[in-house]
């Protein structure tokens, strides 16, 4: 039988952006459960959340200012990372009571608080000896690492990783390597020996050697870039190092209009006139439930582990926002939504 659901929950939310969402979230601790909590549609799981973790784009969306007034209803809770147990689910596959972990899918958002309601392809049973917390993280780093690489590389093959000591790059390096690939990434000088021992074969500390000399020098040419960081500058100057069939997939954005006219010529211009030379994917995960349990596997056999910085209590997920901005996180900000 299904546990017995409260009346409401404790979470953080936030119901207008006052600046920036750090300054907007207060913990309620009488929020009310999500609409549907006593009545789940076909393939949905209500959740316990014990662990979630944080992303980029939990307070990109919301902070945007058309997304943020009008397409998330409010009060919201951010974040769609979770890891929990099932309370209630319309499936036959899952139990009450049975570990599972994903993500919900924008603008739903919802994973900083007690419950939270999630579609199959985003609920996935957490495999026998994976820690909740670690699976906490996997939701759209781990998934976005995954289809950016994964479906691209075969073993043998040779992939830079732009990036390679945030929550994604880290995911990125293990991955690689579970496909049988060489790595060779980029990071400041204090991560160079952490992205070495996610199994990275060259680590160039950008910071003090200018990438491209280091590639012309060495005289590598790769078969896929993939572009944690968000530079366009990145892509024209990639058909310097990669071999003529190579792909460039982009992740990290700004979200602004420079960044996007520095894009577009890529997409709207001729190669002749200075479009781009190689194939190029703009890339946002989707939840996917073969590419999770693939994860799950790899995480279970100790190929794969999240690189955790800091876990945080509920009351201080501004703080963990705050933390996250500052774009020097090495691997995942976690926080403990409630007691298992």
């Amino acid at each position: 039988m299904a546990a017995s659901i409260p009346s409401t929950m404790r979470a953080s939310q936030w119901t207008s952006i006052q600046g920036t969402i750090e300054k907007s979230l207060k913990v309620n601790n009488n929020a009310a459960l999500p609409k549907s909590a006593n009545s789940l549609a076909k393939d949905q799981t209500l959740v316990k959340v014990h662990y979630a973790a944080l992303n980029p784009v939990d307070y990109k969306l919301p902070e945007a200012p058309v997304v943020g007034s009008m397409a998330i209803s409010k009060p919201a809770s951010p974040c769609m990372d979770f890891a929990g147990v099932v309370v209630k689910t319309s499936r036959s596959d899952l139990q009450p009571g049975q570990a599972v972990f994903g993500k919900t899918e924008p603008p739903l958002f919802g994973a900083m608080a007690e419950y939270l309601v999630a579609g199959r392809d985003g609920t996935i049973a957490l495999p026998d000896g994976v820690k909740p917390e670690d699976a906490a993280c996997v939701g759209v780093a781990g998934l976005t690492a995954y289809q950016c690489i994964v479906p691209n590389v075969k073993t043998g093959d040779k992939i830079f990783i732009n990036g390679g000591s945030g929550g994604t790059g880290s995911f990125g390096i293990q991955f690689a390597k579970a496909m049988g690939c060489e790595v060779t990434t980029t990071c400041s000088g204090p991560n160079v020996d952490l992205c070495k021992s996610l199994g990275a074969d060259e680590v160039i500390d950008y910071r003090t050697e200018d990438v491209l000399e280091t590639f012309t020098r060495s005289g590598k040419r790769f078969d896929l870039i993939v572009d944690f960081v968000g530079s366009p500058e990145l892509y024209w100057q990639s058909h310097y190092f990669t071999k003529e069939s190579a792909k460039v997939v982009n992740v990290g954005a700004t979200m602004s209009l420079d960044f996007f006219r520095r894009l577009l010529p890529i997409f709207l211009l001729p190669r002749f006139l200075g479009g781009g030379s190689l194939k190029y994917e703009f890339l946002t995960c989707h939840a996917k439930e073969d590419d999770f349990k693939q994860i799950g596997k790899w995480m279970a056999e100790g190929k794969v582990k999240p690189v955790i910085a800091e876990v945080f209590s509920l009351e201080d997920v501004p703080k963990a926002f705050e933390t996250l901005k500052t774009g020097r996180v090495r691997g995942k900000l976690v926080v403990k939504v409630s007691n298992e």
